[in-house]
């Protein structure tokens, strides 16, 4: 499989005026074309930075980070933010959703930021997107009218809509009971099986690892270790 991500020694350090924060002290990781991976550690022990780092919302402070084979240390701020835009997909644990909008124009945004984004072409595939995770007659609601559970597959319809490389989930079940957080990792696998997304998952629940086909450990700023999985469906929990 082609390589999405590779790290080497990924660095970052946050100067604090006296005090010097080392939230990421070396990672070095690859991540493949069509890997479902949980990155997983407990609060505070460096897994959002780091994910920060891979998503281009932050910048290292050491270290080389390629992403689909391009080097990321060579980007200005504004190819950074071209390459959130075209290349990568965000689902946060709070949603994000701008409530004054409906699902559908959520779910375009980041087609509206792409100066070379087709919106007619991006309407029909929101839809189907939409359509695809069983929200075909929920189009024109505002997010107050949804569950939590709707608001997070509208979350993860918006991430896919500019086909990305990858998609970054930040605890995607966080704010959600476990039967509905079943169905989001569910959401999640289907995409990576039948659609062949690439997938990072960071939680710092132990009981959704078993879903991936591997997991990262991350304790101290620090890779403790790293556990390949035989991915459980999660149709097949009981709960």
């Amino acid at each position: 499989m082609n390589e999405v991500i590779r790290t080497e020694n990924l660095k970052k350090t946050y100067d604090l005026g006296p005090v010097k924060v080392e939230a990421v002290k070396g990672v070095s990781i690859t991540v493949r074309k069509g890997e479902l991976i949980s990155i997983m550690g407990p609060s505070g022990s460096g897994k959002s930075t780091l994910m920060h780092l891979l998503g281009c919302l932050d910048t290292p402070t050491g270290g080389k980070y390629y992403l689909d084979g391009e080097d990321v240390f060579s980007f200005n701020e504004n190819k950074l933010a071209e390459v959130r835009n075209r290349k990568i997909g965000f689902v946060f644990q709070t949603f994000n959703l701008l409530p004054h909008l409906t699902v559908l124009e959520n779910v375009l945004l980041p087609v509206i930021y792409n100066p070379s984004g087709n919106l007619k072409e991006a309407e029909r595939r929101a839809t189907e997107l939409l359509s695809n995770i069983g929200l075909g007659k929920r189009l024109n609601h505002l997010p107050a009218q949804l569950s939590g559970g709707e608001r997070q597959r509208v979350a993860i319809a918006r991430a896919l809509i500019n086909n990305p490389v990858i998609l970054f989930a930040d605890e995607p079940t966080g704010n959600l009971d476990t039967k509905t957080g079943l169905e989001i990792i569910q959401i999640l696998k289907r995409l990576n099986e039948n659609n062949g997304v690439t997938e990072i998952i960071v939680t710092h629940d132990p009981s959704i690892t078993k879903f991936t086909h591997r997991t990262i450990h991350i304790r101290d700023a620090l890779i403790e270790e790293e556990t390949n999985h035989n991915p459980v469906d999660p149709a097949e929990v009981s709960l």
